[in-house]
C-alpha cells in the first residue's frame, strides 16, 4: 500500500513536492504532445487544460464555463494566458512564473449567452489567438482546440484559421504524471483515508445523509491546500442501488448500508474519487456480506490484471458483463458500475475503463498513469455496495495509494450482541429493576466484553488491526 512520503506544507530543510519542477513538466509535456500531432499552437478553455498549462488558480465560478479564461501555447514560448476580467492583476501578484507580458483578459460569450453580442465577443477572442500566433511565429499552422462552439466554427472559417483536434494531445499529456504529481496523489489518498475514518466517527442512525456530507465538507476544507470538494456521495438504504450518486434528506436508519465517495476532494488541483461502504447500528445480513464479497473479487481480480504494458482491455475482461452481473441488455445500461477512471487534475484523465469500450478498442496503461477502479453490486431499492481503491502505476509494481480498510464492511456503532443471537441488550440489563445497583451494573458490563463510560463501537477486522476495538456505551 502506498502512503504520502511528507507533509503537506513546505519546509525549508526538506525536499516535498517540487512544484516549480511540476510546472515545468506539465507545460513541457503538453508542448510535446502537441509538436506530436503537428500543431503550431494548442488553445485550450477546459480549466483543467489551462491549470495544467500555466498552473495557475481562478474562482470556482470560473472553472465551471469554458472560455471565461483560456490558455494558448504557441510553439516554443511560454503560455499565454486570457484571464476573466481584471483578474489577471491577481494572476501576476500570486503567478509571477508567467510573464506579465503574457497575461492578458478574456474575451467571453459564455457559450453563447451573451446572444446576438457573441460573434462580436468571437472576433476579439479570434483576433487575440491571431495575433499571438503571429507574434510567436506559428501564424498559418494548425490550431488545436479541446473545445468548440457554432460561434468558433463560424468565425473561424472566415478567418481562414484550420483547427483542428487539441483535446487529444492534452490528454495524451495528462496520461503519465511525474514524481511529483505522484506525490500529490499520495497524499490526496492520505487525505481520503483521514475523511474516510472521520465519516466512520460521524455516522449513526437518526442522522441524514446531508448532515454527513456537510460534516466532510467542513472537515475537508479545514485542510491546508484544499481548494474545492466537488461532491461528497453519501447514499444510504434504498438510495444505494441502483447507485444513486448524490444525497438527500434521508434518514439513516439501524442496520442501514450507506457508501460514502470523495468525488472529488481537490488538494493543490490534484483530485479524489474513493469509495467505501458501512453498515450502520448493527451487523449486515450475510446476503449483503455475500454481495460485497462479490464486489470485492470484481475490484481486485481488476486490480491485479494492473500493469505496466498491459491494456485496458485486459482490466474490463475481468468483470462480468451487464447481463451476467444485472440482466441489462446493454453495457451502457451499467455504465459506471464497474469503471476505471484516470485521476490527476480533472476526474476523468486516460485511461477510462470500462466493458462499453475497453474490449474492442484497449488503451496501453504506462507506468505514471494514476487511476481509480472501483465496482458495485446490490439489490434495487434495497441495499447496494460499492468500493473504489486508487493507484499509481510503476514499470514492476502497483502502489494502492487509498489505505481505509476495505476487506469488509465497516459496521459503525453496532448495538452489543446484536444479532448474534436474541438476547437483552445492554442498555435493557442495566436498566432492568433487578440491576440497578452498581455491581449489578459493572457485571452487564463484563458480560458485554466492554467497559463502562466509554463510546460506541465501531467494527471491522480491518479496523481492528489499525485501531484498538472503541468502547462501548
Amino acid at each position: 500500500m502506498g502512503t504520502a512520503n511528507f507533509g503537506i506544507a513546505g519546509l525549508d530543510w526538506q525536499q516535498r513536492v517540487n512544484w516549480d519542477r511540476l510546472k515545468k513538466y506539465r507545460t513541457e509535456r503538453a508542448r510535446e504532445h502537441m509538436k506530436k500531432h503537428g500543431l503550431g499552437a494548442l488553445l485550450c478553455m477546459y480549466d483543467e487544460n489551462v491549470r495544467y498549462l500555466t498552473g495557475t488558480l481562478t474562482p470556482g465560478w470560473n472553472r465551471l464555463k469554458p472560455g471565461l479564461r483560456y490558455a494558448l501555447l504557441c510553439g516554443d514560448g511560454a503560455p499565454v494566458l486570457f484571464e476573466q476580467g481584471d483578474l489577471g492583476f491577481q494572476i501576476e501578484r500570486h503567478s509571477p512564473w508567467i510573464p506579465k507580458e503574457n497575461v492578458r483578459y478574456s474575451y467571453a460569450w459564455i457559450k453563447g449567452a451573451a446572444g446576438p453580442a457573441s460573434q462580436q465577443q468571437v472576433k476579439k477572442f479570434t483576433d487575440a489567438i491571431l495575433y499571438e500566433m503571429k507574434r510567436h511565429g506559428v501564424a498559418g499552422q494548425k490550431l488545436g482546440v479541446d473545445f468548440i462552439d457554432i460561434n468558433m466554427i463560424s468565425i473561424f472559417k472566415d478567418k481562414k484559421i484550420n483547427w483542428v483536434d487539441g483535446m487529444t494531445p492534452m490528454m495524451e499529456a495528462r496520461a503519465v504524471k511525474n514524481v511529483d504529481e505522484q506525490e500529490c496523489m499520495r497524499i490526496v489518498g492520505a487525505i481520503g483515508d483521514a475523511t474516510h475514518w472521520e465519516c466512520m466517527k460521524f455516522l449513526r442512525p437518526g442522522i441524514t445523509e446531508n448532515q454527513v456530507t456537510a460534516h466532510l465538507m467542513k472537515y475537508l476544507y479545514s485542510i491546508p491546500g484544499m481548494e474545492d470538494v466537488e461532491d461528497v456521495i453519501v447514499s444510504s438504504g434504498p438510495n444505494t442501488w441502483p447507485n444513486w450518486r448524490n444525497f438527500s434528506d434521508r434518514i439513516i436508519q439501524p442496520g442501514d448500508i450507506v457508501f460514502m465517495d470523495l468525488a472529488a476532494l481537490t488538494w493543490n488541483g490534484y483530485k479524489s474519487c474513493y469509495y467505501r461502504t458501512y453498515c450502520v447500528g448493527k451487523e449486515p445480513t450475510k446476503e449483503q456480506k455475500d454481495t460485497y464479497a462479490t464486489a470485492l473479487e470484481w475490484l481486485y481480480d481488476s486490480i491485479h490484471a494492473v500493469k505496466a504494458g498491459t491494456t485496458t482491455r485486459e482490466i474490463a475482461k475481468k468483470w462480468p458483463s451487464a447481463k451476467q452481473a444485472w440482466g441489462y441488455k446493454e453495457e451502457d445500461q451499467a455504465a459506471a458500475n464497474l469503471w476505471g477512471h484516470g485521476l490527476g487534475l480533472a476526474q476523468y484523465d486516460p485511461p477510462v475503463i470500462s466493458r462499453i469500450w475497453s474490449l474492442d478498442h484497449p488503451v496501453e496503461i504506462k507506468a505514471g498513469m494514476t487511476f481509480a477502479l472501483e465496482t458495485q453490486h446490490g439489490k434495487r431499492f434495497r441495499y447496494g455496495v460499492r468500493i473504489e481503491e486508487m493507484l499509481i502505476v510503476h514499470k514492476k509494481e502497483i502502489e494502492i495509494i487509498s489505505n481505509f480498510p476495505v476487506k469488509q464492511i465497516t459496521v459503525v456503532d453496532p448495538i452489543p450482541g446484536y444479532p448474534k443471537r436474541a438476547r437483552l441488550t445492554l442498555y435493557d440489563k442495566l436498566h432492568h429493576p433487578a440491576r440497578r445497583g452498581h455491581r449489578a451494573r459493572r457485571r452487564a458490563h463484563r458480560a458485554e466484553g466492554c467497559e463502562p463510560g466509554g463510546a460506541g463501537a465501531c467494527r471491522s477486522a480491518d479496523a481492528r488491526r489499525l485501531l484498538p476495538e472503541r468502547r462501548c456505551l
